[in-house]
């Protein structure tokens, strides 16, 4: 899986003057390149509907609940330890829960282990344990992961299809948030709603695209895609274009339905007729992609997991 570098976000969207009703909600989301997806046009929305948000990221590519504990644990132990200050500023996992009063921490699982339940212990409960200690009156919620990209590779991250772990993801999430007693955020539910919407579909691969023959600068006529695929990327060293397939995070469609299902769980309220269109997303995708987010959300239809094959 791809690494994205490691962050943290302090962000506040502008408060709309004039708005009798606007919302102000303080967040703080531990995760990673998937939690980084779920919040690149999320303040944008909450501004355009004349809202107010206050977003602290503790992202490290690729990080687990596992690894997150291991650099607070150093903390605790000495806090001059560099491994304890993973964030950007060098700021630790217990500065960032003091750093505001956050009404909502979210958690979860690196995408893919989220289809493995044995995974998640013993990292959730001690993370959890370090959150209830530094922000204890912030109410825990998990942010739930999404399944690859019908052509990403089967067989070798403990599934057989896009399918399958969708199903698998989600059955282990559930399990998790009832033992817990934890709300979720239907993150991968929404992505799969779309998968399966008349009016996005699932994702349609360029048949006269061959990735081992193609040449540089040319990329395949995809469409429905709501997860990155292929790109270049220029060698600093030898300058040579190589070719490069991301299957698993989200595109500037997914991103923007992401965003939207993140605006409408912490805000109550539906994001169908948000005025905010990202760069890259069309208006129609983005009426579409608001139709899906208020239906998993707002109208807690979740797609139900298809029988194994």
């Amino acid at each position: 899986m791809r690494r994205y570098g490691i962050a943290v976000i302090v962000a506040i969207t502008g408060l709309v003057c004039g708005t009798a009703d606007a919302k102000s909600v303080k967040l703080l989301a531990i995760g990673n390149s998937f939690s980084n997806n779920a919040l690149r046009y999320f303040k944008e929305i909450v501004a355009a509907a004349g809202h107010e948000a206050i977003v602290g990221h503790a992202m490290i590519g690729g990080c687990d609940f596992d690894r997150h504990v291991r650099h607070a644990e150093a903390f605790e132990k000495d806090p001059a330890d560099p491994q304890g200050r993973p964030y950007a500023g060098k700021k630790s996992l217990q500065e960032l829960l003091q750093q505001e009063k956050w009404a909502y921490v979210t958690i979860q699982q690196v995408s893919h282990k989220a289809p493995i339940p044995e995974s998640y212990q013993p990292g959730a409960d001690r993370l959890i344990a370090i959150i209830r200690k530094y922000a204890p009156d912030a109410e825990i919620v998990v942010h739930q992961t999404w399944a690859y990209r019908d052509d990403h590779p089967v067989g070798v991250k403990g599934f057989v299809s896009t399918d399958d772990m969708y199903r698998k993801v989600r059955t282990a999430y559930d399990a998790f948030c009832q033992a817990k007693g934890f709300r979720l955020i239907p993150s991968g539910d929404a992505m799969e709603a779309a998968r399966r919407d008349p009016a996005w579909g699932p994702f349609v691969p360029d048949p006269a695209f061959d990735p081992q023959t193609v040449v540089y600068p040319a990329l395949p006529a995809e469409k429905r895609a709501l997860h990155g695929g292929y790109s270049w990327r220029k060698d600093p060293k030898s300058g040579t274009f190589r070719l490069g397939a991301d299957k698993f995070h989200a595109n500037a469609q997914g991103e923007y339905l992401l965003g939207c299902v993140w605006f409408a769980f912490f805000y109550g309220e539906s994001v169908v007729g948000n005025t905010f269109v990202p760069k890259g997303v069309s208006a129609a995708d983005v009426k579409v992609l608001q139709r899906v987010a208020h239906r998993v959300v707002s109208e807690k239809q979740r797609p139900a997991p298809l029988p194994c094959e």
